[in-house]
């Protein structure tokens, strides 16, 4: 959600570009393709297998920019087999598997050169947990430099059974079996009898599911920056993504007639309870949860009324305006930079000033929330959803978790000052009117994904086409129009920052503008340089810089390699990055009548709210990952990011327009 129209220079083309070892965008892309196809299999490449048989990873340690200490570790715990086995489930929550995965990790961002990445990744493959390795060559080609331009295939595609009912995946192993091709029909979890089912489409869409676990591949909890480079703003990152998320999936519900989101209590009951219909390739069943279960203590992990203690220590220090770091020193946070120290904390990620004291609420809660069906581990069941990105928005109770920090984020974000009009004048710029064109309406249509990596398969048998189809949410085409006039006498930059919120609650009442400024969903955000005159602006729903198109898939991703190894461009430049929501989400679902939003677009002064240059070169929807200096030097949500105690400050500005819009669902399925 964070991803932003980066200040990015045009790339070289995908295909022509070398690093010091002389191999291709191309070849790498080839390399990562068939290091995660087919991962519980042997490698399908001969020269990867090749690779992967005579490499010897701590033979000549000139070839780590770390002297080779993470990859002798390794292959020391590799060689006293202390490493967890093939085939068994992994989670990351697991604090030993996590330090496993990392030791990986740690091996590849160290790599000089492509061959070295390359071999020992091939090498690890065949040695380590399929999962952990996973894990690994996600975050490392996500954040090594040798890798900048490789597109990662869609993880529903590389490990299915984390997306996939149980009952498609049983079909999918009867098709392998008997050898005949299938296309099998998902449904989402659950029937009409649960209203929570009405909204399944939002928490277990699975472009909505790879989103929440890339974003947390680029802003890792356990990022320590003597891997390569500092995160900016990654705890303020980490409130955002999941503050759109949770309004996100109030706006769904409000479309579908159901109340928002409550947010959890650890002394009151889990009221909805879930049953995932997810399996592991290894590992048994998800755990199910009946309803209205009572919190308990999860052996090993933490007893609620430390949570309690906790929760309490992080919303004391809002109410000082402070953070006592380790040595006892006061972190200001009363301040714009306030919640990025405040997200740290929250997450906790290493960034946090004070993990001794302010513990790791949301991590912590994740494992707790996610053990309620065996809190004492009585039944060795394995991990529950919610202890892994992957799976974690499938579960209703993820997002009352999210609303309840969410919540504690508002209560420091509500102590700031609000901002006054010198502040949020744009002199001499002026928004002379907003326009939506075409109808804002949705659409369900069915998606096709490949189930190839969910079954078992050898050299010796042909693969048969096997998939499944699952409804999805979409939109047609709109365009926003918005007409700006700059009478400064000079070009000015602005920064166009557009939100949306649901005009009335649950109840009909009309939500004021404080309330719904902080139930905001962010459209998008970008850079225009505006000469004198009048200006009008049309940005069509594609551009969103808040969203992602979808993943290319595994064969999309062969077809194009090969055309690139050919000496054609890939075309897979635009999903370099995969750090946004879905463009299928931008709006959310509305309903028959059409759901009534206040649509609102503020220009802003893009010269004192730009981090870097040559921001409004960039057409293109290049997002912003986690590498170098985020763009935009506001806080996230501004100007909308503190309270409005008087929303005439707003509604004179003449740097704000302000227009109603519906967003209509007519109950259209396109149907596969």
């Amino acid at each position: 959600l964070l991803a932003l129209v980066a200040a990015a220079a045009a790339w070289p083309n995908f295909g022509f570009q070398s690093d010091a070892g002389g191999e291709s965008d191309a070849q790498k892309q080839h390399d990562v393709n068939f290091l995660l196809h087919k991962i519980y299999g042997n490698i399908r490449d001969s020269d990867l297998k090749a690779k992967a048989d005579s490499f010897d990873p701590a033979a000549d340690l000139s070839h780590y920019s770390d002297g080779g200490e993470a990859v002798q570790k390794l292959v020391r715990d590799l060689k006293d087999d202390r490493l967890l086995q093939q085939r068994h489930w992994f989670s990351l929550f697991n604090p030993r598997q996590r330090h496993e995965a990392l030791m990986l990790f740690d091996v590849l961002i160290h790599c000089k050169d492509w061959n070295t990445f390359v071999s020992n990744a091939a090498y690890f493959r065949q040695h380590m947990n399929e999962g952990e390795f996973v894990y690994a060559l996600y975050v490392a080609v996500i954040h090594s430099p040798l890798t900048e331009h490789v597109v990662l295939p869609p993880l529903y595609e590389v490990t299915p059974h984390l997306f996939t009912n149980s009952e498609v995946i049983e079909s999918a192993y009867r098709a392998k079996q008997t050898q005949k091709p299938g296309k099998f029909k998902s449904s989402f979890t659950g029937t009409k009898k649960n209203p929570e089912q009405r909204v399944a489409y939002f928490g277990e869409d699975i472009g909505m599911n790879t989103h929440h676990v890339t974003w947390h591949m680029e802003f890792p909890f356990w990022w320590d920056d003597k891997y390569s480079h500092h995160l900016d703003r990654k705890g303020e990152n980490f409130f955002w993504v999941h503050h759109q998320l949770t309004v996100r999936f109030d706006a769904e519900r409000l479309s579908n007639y159901l109340d928002p989101v409550e947010e959890l209590s650890w002394d009151k009951p889990i009221v909805q309870g879930f049953a995932p219909h997810t399996t592991y390739k290894y590992g048994g069943q998800f755990p199910s949860r009946p309803d209205n279960v009572d919190f308990e203590d999860v052996d090993g992990v933490a007893r609620i009324r430390d949570l309690l203690i906790i929760e309490s220590r992080i919303r004391d220090a809002i109410a000082h305006g402070y953070i006592v770091d380790k040595a006892g020193n006061h972190i200001d946070i009363m301040n714009e930079r306030g919640i990025d120290v405040l997200g740290d904390v929250i997450e906790s990620s290493l960034y946090s000033p004070n993990v001794q004291y302010y513990g790791a609420l949301h991590n912590t809660a994740h494992i707790v929330l996610g053990r309620q069906s065996d809190p004492h581990g009585k039944y060795a069941l394995p991990p529950g959803v919610l202890e892994h990105f992957e799976t974690a928005t499938r579960d209703p109770s993820f997002f009352r978790l999210h609303k309840y920090m969410d919540n504690i984020f508002k209560e420091h974000k509500d102590s700031l000052p609000p901002y006054t009009v010198e502040e949020l004048t744009f002199a001499g710029v002026s928004v002379d009117s907003v326009a939506i064109e075409g109808e804002l309406e949705t659409y369900f249509e069915d998606f096709e994904y490949n189930l190839i990596n969910a079954v078992d398969d050898t050299e010796q048998i042909a693969d048969v086409d096997i998939s499944t189809y699952v409804p999805r949410l979409n939109h047609k085409d709109f365009k926003i129009k918005v007409d700006i006039s700059n009478n400064k006498g000079e070009e000015v930059l602005a920064t166009v920052r557009i939100f949306a919120w649901p005009h009335l609650d649950n109840n009909g009442i009309k939500f004021t503008f404080d309330e719904g400024r902080w139930n905001a969903i962010e459209l998008d955000k970008f850079w225009v340089k505006l000469p004198g005159g009048t200006h009008h602006i049309e940005r069509k729903c594609s551009e969103s810089a808040v969203t992602v198109p979808d993943a290319p898939s595994f064969a999309t991703l062969f077809e194009k390699t090969k055309e690139a190894l050919g000496g054609a461009d890939s075309g897979l430049k635009d999903f370099e990055s995969a750090t946004g929501i879905p463009n299928r989400f931008l709006i959310p679902k509305g309903n028959e009548q059409g759901l009534e939003f206040d649509l609102v677009v503020a220009v802003t002064d893009g010269a004192a709210d730009a981090a870097v240059d040559g921001l409004h070169e960039n057409t293109e929807f290049n997002h912003y990952g986690s590498h170098g200096k985020y763009p935009d030097n506001r806080p996230h949500g501004y100007p909308l990011d503190r309270r409005v105690p008087d929303e005439r400050v707003f509604e004179d500005l003449p740097n704000f327009g302000h227009i109603r819009v519906k967003v209509f669902n007519h109950g259209e399925h396109i149907h596969h």
